[in-house]
């Protein structure tokens, strides 16, 4: 299976400034890689077919990691459905598009657990996808995910590419997105929490029921298991990448409560939606390849991320 670039690649990072992309790149520096390259949206549009393709020509990077996305919760995909999926179609697209017609070698696609059925069994197997259907929250998200993931697919069936897909779960972690209109839920208590504590309030009101559950993965966790795919050549087209391990959004707001040291009551607002009820992803076969494994568990990682967010 291995087949380990040199540490002098070019190694282009899609989405870079972003909290996957610069926890990728943080790895990868952490390895001794000394060619890492990344623009800001503000100098490349991701979106613009003729501009990503003349970067690459000009670059010609060895490897390409996309982790760009237009990304958020419940809110910011049914407020957006339109950009929710042209905006990742268009810049995952132009991407595997290039990549391949400039015989990039190596591509990895980075997508989310949200890929698979909202019905489907748990914990979520690969070959689960395309099974049932999305959930209707973060379908136009899901549906320009599942694109990116059968492109991979075909590439390497037709062109024998050595491109492949890795859905994390829940990502959390340094340089998230804290948002109230955009965020995940786990950045979103913590920006909730800590802005009650600082105006002294006695509630804080949660959107849904509390009782759906979610698995977490710090992103410094995920960024290790995308080095591995950068360095060995994998023999299937989409691996799941998770902890194992969740959580009800009940417990996660009182482990976030505590260690913000709220002393607040909690109000659940059911009249909100409360999205996919549950969420796990069998991350077995990646594991069973590789070496890889998370090391941060759940509230060491929420205690870094606030002191983070809070500095």
């Amino acid at each position: 299976m291995s087949n380990m670039i040199p540490l002098e690649s070019k190694i282009y990072i899609a989405g870079h400034n972003g909290m996957v992309g610069s926890a990728c790149w943080r790895a990868l520096e952490a390895k001794g890689y000394k060619n890492i390259i990344g623009f800001s949206s503000k100098d490349l549009d991701l979106r613009d077919q003729r501009v990503v393709y003349e970067m690459l020509e000009r670059e010609m990077p060895d490897a390409i990691i996309d982790a760009a996305a237009k990304a958020g919760g419940i809110l910011a995909n049914s407020s957006y459905p339109y950009e929710f999926i042209i905006d990742n179609m268009l810049i995952q697209n132009n991407l595997i598009k290039a990549a391949h017609e400039l015989d990039i070698k190596k591509f990895i696609f980075l997508g989310s657990s949200c890929i698979y059925p909202k019905k489907a069994p748990q914990p979520l197997k690969e070959e689960y996808l395309l099974t049932g259907p999305l959930e209707d929250t973060n379908q136009w998200y899901a549906i320009a995910k599942i694109s990116g993931v059968k492109l991979i697919e075909a590439l390497r069936e037709q062109y024998d590419r050595d491109y492949v897909s890795l859905m994390p779960t829940n990502l959390y972690g340094p340089g998230d997105n804290y948002d109230l209109e955009t965020s995940h839920v786990l950045p979103a208590l913590i920006r909730k929490f800590h802005e009650a504590k600082e105006k002294n309030k006695n509630e804080v009101i949660l959107w849904g029921s509390g009782t759906p559950k979610r698995e977490f993965l710090h992103v410094d966790d995920l960024a290790n298991a995308v080095v591995f795919a950068l360095e060995n050549k994998l023999d299937e087209s989409l691996y799941n990448v998770g902890s194992g391990e969740e959580i009800s959004i009940k417990a996660l707001a009182d482990l976030i409560k505590s260690i913000i040291s709220f002393d607040g009551k909690i109000e659940w607002d059911s009249n909100k939606p409360d999205g996919t009820l549950r969420k796990l992803l069998d991350s077995s076969i990646f594991q069973s390849i590789s070496d890889w494994k998370p090391k941060i568990n759940l509230e060491d990682g929420i205690k870094s991320t606030y002191k983070n967010y809070y500095d």
